[in-house]
């Protein structure tokens, strides 16, 4: 499966302990990162300071849905999970 350009899901859902350039603790769940653009898309995709565990993140129907709408819902409820 293929990330749905423009969803961030992914970037606003979960909880993410890593740095990341602007948010030197890690993002809090339910909080937009701070390099998610106005489109939804990662300012660092491609870039070394991007953190491992974006770069490691595969959309997959499980965890995504159809929509970037169940996306985020799945996702929330998987953060309330563990």
């Amino acid at each position: 499966m293929q990330c749905r350009l423009g969803c961030g899901a992914c970037c606003i859902a979960p909880s993410i302990s890593s740095k990341i350039p602007g948010m030197v603790q890690g993002k809090p769940a339910g909080v937009r990162c701070v390099q998610l653009d106005d489109n939804n898309l990662c300012k660092l995709f491609g870039d070394p300071s991007r953190p491992k565990v974006c770069e490691q993140f595969k959309a997959c129907p499980d965890v995504c849905g159809d929509t970037s709408a169940q996306a985020m819902f799945n996702i929330t409820e998987l953060e309330r999970l563990t």
